[in-house]
């Protein structure tokens, strides 16, 4: 018997995008693009999950055409004509398999190593040559740096309109680029796009700007955003609720559609006094459409490998309370990660009520596309 899911498989309607439900496939580093080209095993891996009902699929992250923005192997690039035209196979079977989807666009930073193809000598960029706090990588950029880089974005998100593609994902998450320039502790610079909240953001701001003149008014822009990092699980970019609006007003009048607000855990609040999560909180403050995730549907943290306990991964990551969220409109979209990276069928899984049935996550899985 099927389970009584309400809004999960609700429709979803903003501009021109029409979603069948309001699940997504959260992006997911892969590393099987030899080359930096999406091949058939990729097409076939996101066609999976379009078959098997996600609503959503935003792809595993791809390089904009800067020469420092890829930090890792056979990751794929969303510029040239062979890679543009793996994402063009990727699209078609997504589409003929009833589904939409959204390239995540993406510049590592100072995440980058020197020795990372494609161009091993070149270093990582960021707004100060820092890493994290206190730890020099790679080269402060130049105010040509960010232009180019502001280029970058755009003229990816013009060829994913050209491509078919139903909308972008701009990744400023985990502290990659985007995110060094938000964060006060990788982010000292001392001209206009640092100091201030409000100067470190003008950098993001002004790629949601050209991305927005690029695709014209009604093709979806999502941002993702975290407050965690990669540097440091515990950072914050904003403190408050009033400081999450100063934060996100910016973005939202710059021609962001839909925050995507990445934690580790979907069910924890996001500011004392309060069980909204930081997509909740978004929402909230934006009037924005929002998207949650973060360990839904996973019995171990898929960072530190454990949760608090198993009853509470049981009782928090268990689907009754994300239909709890969305009933009372916390957000209007879940994003699904490791839990369909382990099963394309996840979904159709949960909604038969077949949930004996769904494959657990194992680390392993990570070396193969299923």
């Amino acid at each position: 018997m099927s389970m009584n899911l309400g809004p999960l498989f609700e429709p979803f309607e903003l501009h021109n995008l029409k979603l069948r439900n309001r699940v997504a496939m959260a992006p997911m580093t892969r590393n099987f693009s030899p080359g930096g080209v999406p091949g058939e095993n990729v097409e076939a891996y996101y066609r999976r999950r379009a078959e098997a009902g996600v609503g959503l699929i935003i792809t595993e992250g791809t390089t904009v055409n800067h020469p420092a923005a890829n930090g890792y192997p056979n990751v794929p690039a969303f510029h040239g004509a062979d890679a543009l035209q793996g994402w063009k196979n990727v699209v078609d079977a997504v589409h003929e398999a009833g589904g939409t989807i959204f390239p995540q666009l993406w510049h590592v930073g100072a995440v980058r190593k020197e020795g990372t193809p494609p161009d091993p000598s070149v270093p990582g960029y960021s707004p100060s040559g820092l890493f994290a706090p206190g730890k020099p990588s790679g080269k402060a950029m130049t105010k040509d740096d960010i232009d180019d880089v502001v280029t970058a974005f755009a003229d990816a998100a013009q060829d994913a309109k050209a491509l078919g593609f139903d909308g972008v994902e701009i990744h400023g998450a985990h502290g990659y680029l985007l995110d060094q320039f938000l964060w006060e502790g990788t982010n000292q610079r001392e001209d206009e796009y640092g100091g201030s909240l409000q100067n470190r953001l003008r950098f993001v701001v002004e790629i949601v700007e050209a991305v927005r003149h690029r695709v014209g008014p009604d093709f979806p822009i999502m941002l993702r955003f975290s407050q965690w990092k990669q540097q440091d699980y515990d950072a914050k970019l904003v403190n408050s609720p009033e400081e999450l609006e100063a934060f996100l007003k910016p973005l939202a009048e710059a021609g962001v559609d839909i925050f995507h607000a990445s934690t580790r855990r979907f069910w924890e609040p996001e500011f004392e006094g309060s069980d909204l999560n930081l997509a909740g909180w978004t929402q909230k403050l934006t009037g924005k459409p929002t998207m949650s995730v973060g360990s839904v549907g996973l019995t171990e943290d898929f960072i530190s490998g454990t949760f608090a306990s198993k009853q509470e991964a049981v009782e928090k990551a268990g689907i009754d309370e994300l239909v709890a969220r969305m009933t009372n409109h916390e957000f209007e979209l879940i994003a699904v990660g490791r839990a369909l990276l382990q099963d394309p069928e996840w979904l159709t899984k949960v909604k038969e009520g077949r949930l004996n049935e769904v494959e657990s996550f194992a680390k392993k899985s990570l070396a193969e596309l299923y």
